[in-house]
């Protein structure tokens, strides 16, 4: 079945380019002072157990630069007098830890298949460095990522030495570069919006694949296993985040993802899971009836989050500010509650910030993506909502939940343990909102006509 469905995905797109990460390292080198270094360190590897690790994912301001994702890594930028000089501190190849632990380019492959000017082994970082900051005068450097270059810059920055009394010479400040990356990186390029666009066609025939599978009583597990499992199967490096598989009550709860009942006849199951392509995340959201038909009370809910989202959607539009989706959705959903006789006060009282919808519409409607699935870029600079600019890409995740195990709130049986979230990738374009998700059905006749059917 995994190949069968894997059919209706479009062809792979074509990785990220050498001109395209130098584009970016100009755009951020540009900002900088001819006397400034910039360094990035990968991230360290994160321990699951004794001395086994997770799947090792490198920093995305790493890859962002220039696509590099192997750990125990440092880019450094320096200006040589002439331009700028981009080199990576890699692992050198060794046969012994190549067998254990797979291959690595060393600092050959590192020249001739990345987007850099030279590269150096990791184990002569530190006289390489030393080298280098005795010669800048700003260290841009978001640190905790390598505490050895970190305690090497504060050293540089305490010293006080002939060279730095005689010439002045040696680094006086240490910035972090994360803000002018976030700029950069909130802006997708074509290329970027490729892999996103990939990305959430994987993850959309994913969902359709664990709709086909459902049934009562299968497990919220196996119904995580159906998504991840065809994320590898359809070419995605793995999950973009912790899948989120709940029924019934469970899809009340914003980040479940324990993901260990059984669904039950008559539940409503929310999955909210992505896969991640090339580095770049898909995030989608979808909500259905486990044995294949909404019962009425979970279709009123339904179709009020959809249209609710619909209309949010509808605000991805060059100019907007970024929260107008949000304020969109709290107008259908809290109109919605009202004339379902869930909310008792005017529409006014209900969307404001202590209002009743608070009780049922708890989070954002959307937040950033791309590398990151809540990636980065200040959503309120100067205090004022950022407004939305071509090649923004945002989820818009409207959602109602009526949580039966709640002590805080009173609930009518008819609503009852119903959740409901619906979420999709928006570009924003020049034009109408580009839907990267839109592969993903989320009408509820289509649903009802998928569920179940393998």
């Amino acid at each position: 079945m995994f190949a069968e469905l894997a059919t209706g995905i479009g062809a792979a797109p074509e990785p990220v380019g050498h001109e395209e990460y130098r584009l970016r390292q100009s755009r951020l080198l540009e900002q900088l002072d001819h006397e400034d270094m910039l360094i990035i360190c990968s991230r360290p590897p994160a321990v699951r157990t004794n001395d086994v690790n997770h799947p090792y994912r490198n920093n995305s301001d790493m890859m962002y630069l220039c696509g590099w994702n192997d750990e125990d890594s440092v880019l450094i930028a320096q200006h040589t007098g002439n331009s700028w000089s981009v080199e990576l501190f890699v692992q050198p190849r060794d046969v012994l830890m190549e067998i254990w632990n797979g291959r690595r380019p060393g600092t050959e492959g590192a020249v001739e298949d990345w987007p850099i000017d030279a590269a150096h082994s990791i184990d002569d970082l530190e006289h390489v460095l030393d080298d280098f900051l005795g010669k800048c005068s700003k260290v841009y450097i978001r640190s905790k990522f390598n505490s050895d270059v970190d305690t090497q810059v504060d050293s540089a920055m305490s010293r006080r030495d002939r060279d730095r009394q005689h010439y002045g010479i040696g680094p006086v400040a240490i910035v972090d570069p994360s803000d002018l990356i976030a700029e950069l990186r909130l802006s997708k390029s074509p290329a970027e919006i490729a892999q996103m666009r990939h990305a959430c066609e994987i993850s959309s025939v994913a969902h359709v694949a664990a709709m086909k599978h459902a049934k009562p009583d299968i497990g919220e597990w196996q119904l995580e296993a159906i998504l991840e499992g065809f994320f590898r199967f359809a070419g995605a490096s793995g999950i973009a985040y912790p899948s989120i598989v709940g029924c019934g009550d469970n899809a009340t709860i914003l980040h479940y993802n324990t993901n260990n009942m059984s669904c039950g006849d008559g539940e409503v199951v929310l999955i909210d899971a992505g896969g991640e392509y090339c580095g770049y995340a898909a995030d989608i959201t979808r909500s259905w009836p486990i044995n294949g038909k909404f019962s009425p009370a979970q279709r009123e809910i339904y179709e009020l989050v959809l249209e609710a989202q619909l209309a949010a959607i509808e605000e991805c539009r060059v100019g907007n500010p970024y929260d107008a989706p949000h304020k969109a959705a709290c107008k259908v959903l809290a109109q919605g509650l009202i004339d379902l006789g869930i909310i008792k006060s005017s529409l006014e009282e209900a969307i404001a910030s202590e209002g009743e919808l608070r009780k049922w519409y708890m989070h954002n409607t959307g937040h950033w993506i791309g590398m990151d699935v809540h990636d980065v870029g200040i959503y309120r600079p100067d205090g004022e909502p950022r407004l939305f600019a071509a090649g923004m890409v945002i989820t818009v995740e409207p959602g109602l939940y009526f949580g039966a195990w709640r002590p805080d709130v009173e609930i009518d049986e008819r609503w009852a343990g119903i959740g409901i979230r619906i979420e999709d990738d928006v570009l924003i374009t020049e034009g109408d909102p580009d839907v990267l998700s839109s592969f993903c059905p989320k009408n509820p006749d289509e649903l009802e006509g998928i569920i179940g059917t393998y």
